[in-house]
């Protein structure tokens, strides 16, 4: 049997074993968003892991067959399968979006567009609406959609921690016009008041050390720490220690160049206060576009030159 062969009915285990798990789940009267509960993740994963695109966790096997009680064999199918030949093996994106969806910890590094997990809904829509989504108004709004999903779970109650460096440059870089930078950095002093959440700028004349990629820094609920960058078109995550060692470093001293939180805030609100005057002045002159022209009085009466009237002696 050829390799493409094994790795084809590998896969199709994977499915089979989701398959089982949704089956199990429907049977019981369980909704993906209860599973996702019980395993303190977002709704995503379970819908990747039943349609065999996520390998899940023992633990979270067997958590699951706790809730819906099937006894042992969603684990016994789950032993059988070699997960790490499959097929479709997830993208670089999705295998970190996976990841964070389960993470108890997430240290964030941006200097050229807003953060995901903080961008706001017509921030997040304005950026797609220019990308590789650009005349596809369906397709803007799920990727919309699937965005602001990602962060639910960190900007609810009780969420796991999102700490988060900006430069300056993401803040002052104008996304789909002041309008929606306003309504962005309403969002970020928003959020901010979550006790989970902090917020800090690096401003640009304070850098020392500059850092021309994104980097964020996961810890699992096993303890595991994870990086993971970007380059040009595509994605790097990795578990090495040293690696991770290093950006950790890399990050600290991207701290040390930041302001305060509350003077980090304090420059949000300053930069919130200069889109309101862009966007009132924007409004001012939509508004002077849109109105009609004041007739010209006519100069003649009556088709006869205009005799002036004369004025009184002071």
């Amino acid at each position: 049997m050829t390799q493409r062969k094994i790795k084809r009915l590998t896969a199709s285990s994977a499915v089979m074993f989701g398959a089982e798990l949704k089956y199990a789940r429907e049977r019981a009267g369980y909704r993906q968003e209860d599973i996702a509960k019980i395993l303190h993740c977002d709704r995503t994963v379970i819908s990747r892991i039943e349609s065999g695109k996520r390998k899940p966790s023992v633990e979270e096997v067997e958590a699951i067959e706790r809730l819906l009680d099937t006894g042992d064999l969603l684990m016994r199918l789950y032993l059988r399968i070699d997960w790490d030949a499959q097929v479709e093996h997830p993208d670089w994106f999705e295998e970190y979006v996976d990841l964070e969806a389960i993470s108890i910890g997430v240290r964030m590094y941006e200097d050229s567009v807003m953060c995901g997990l903080l961008q706001c809904e017509q921030y997040a829509r304005a950026l797609f609406s220019t990308g590789i989504a650009a005349g596809k108004p369906e397709e803007i709004e799920e990727l919309t959609r699937a965005r602001l999903s990602r962060q639910s779970r960190f900007l609810a109650p009780g969420g796991p921690l999102l700490f988060v460096i900006l430069g300056e440059r993401v803040i002052r870089t104008v996304v789909g016009g002041p309008s929606v930078m306003r309504r962005q950095m309403e969002h970020l002093l928003r959020v901010a008041e979550l006790p989970n959440v902090v917020i800090h700028v690096a401003p640009s004349e304070r850098r020392r050390f500059i850092v021309k990629t994104a980097m964020v820094l996961l810890e699992l609920p096993d303890g595991q720490n994870l990086v993971y960058s970007e380059s040009l078109d595509r994605g790097h995550l990795s578990v090495d220690i040293a690696s991770v060692a290093k950006h950790r470093r890399r990050y600290e001293q991207l701290l040390g160049d930041c302001l305060s939180e509350v003077d980090s805030l304090r420059l949000i609100a300053e930069a919130l206060e200069g889109f309101r005057d862009d966007e009132q002045r924007a409004r001012r002159g939509r508004l002077a576009e849109e109105q009609p022209q004041p007739r010209r009085r006519r100069q003649l009466h009556r088709g006869s030159p205009r005799i002036p009237r004369p004025r009184p002696r002071t």
